[in-house]
């Protein structure tokens, strides 16, 4: 057996597949490209194949991770190659490398997720740096959502790990975020965007890295 990551991208021609489409696109890319993934054992055998975390609908991203086994061994650049033959509009390889197969499963090493949010704003760029410094400078930040019928609160602070301005034109600003995101607990873009009072949703939301422990 032989454990592989993937890092893949996903542009706005497939930014409304939801996560389930897009781990049954995989499973038929590799099978195209003759990769030999390996099943799991059991009264329901699956493909070992892992994404790291969802991705929201909506966006867009530069650094998917996925792991994938395989039954036989490939190089990271055979399987590059055949796998990007037969990749769909919107979606790209950009990396492959091997890594140890007794490494923790891919999704329990996620510990953040940064995004670049671009938004309309009537605030000038002095504004919106104030606006940045004043939310991290806080202990708390009490939030609350609705989901379905159902009202979760919470503290968002804790979610935030970082805020910066990335870029800035006339009444539109990128604004960085890196967020928490594991297995407990994941920050949302528009949440933040939300609590900062920076106009209404976002124009755009590009997740740019996925931070694993130890990195």
């Amino acid at each position: 057996m032989q454990r592989l990551r993937i890092t893949f991208c996903r542009g706005d021609e497939v930014k409304y597949i939801s996560h389930l489409d897009v781990m049954r696109l995989w499973e038929r890319v590799l099978r195209r490209a003759g990769i030999t993934v390996a099943y799991s054992q059991g009264f329901s055998p699956h493909p070992k194949i892992s994404i790291a975390a969802p991705l929201p609908i909506g966006v867009t991203s530069d650094g998917e991770l996925m792991d994938i086994t395989v039954r036989k061994r490939v190089s990271p650049y055979h399987l590059s190659k055949v796998v990007t033959e037969q990749l769909p509009g919107g979606i790209s390889l950009s990396r492959a490398e091997q890594v140890a197969p007794g490494l923790p499963s891919l999704q329990s090493q996620v510990r953040q997720a940064e995004y670049h949010v671009r938004l309309e704003t009537e605030k000038g760029p002095g504004e919106v740096e104030a606006t940045l410094r004043s939310f991290m400078a806080k202990e708390h930040v009490p939030w609350q959502h609705q989901r379905d019928t159902e009202v979760r609160r919470y503290d968002l602070r804790p979610l935030v790990h970082r805020l910066w301005v990335v870029g800035w034109e006339e009444k539109k600003c990128t604004v960085g975020m890196r967020l928490r995101t594991d297995n407990t607990a994941s920050g949302r873009p528009e949440q933040v965007t939300a609590a900062l009072g920076l106009g209404d949703r976002p124009r755009s939301v590009h997740r740019t890295r996925l931070v694993l422990a130890g990195s």
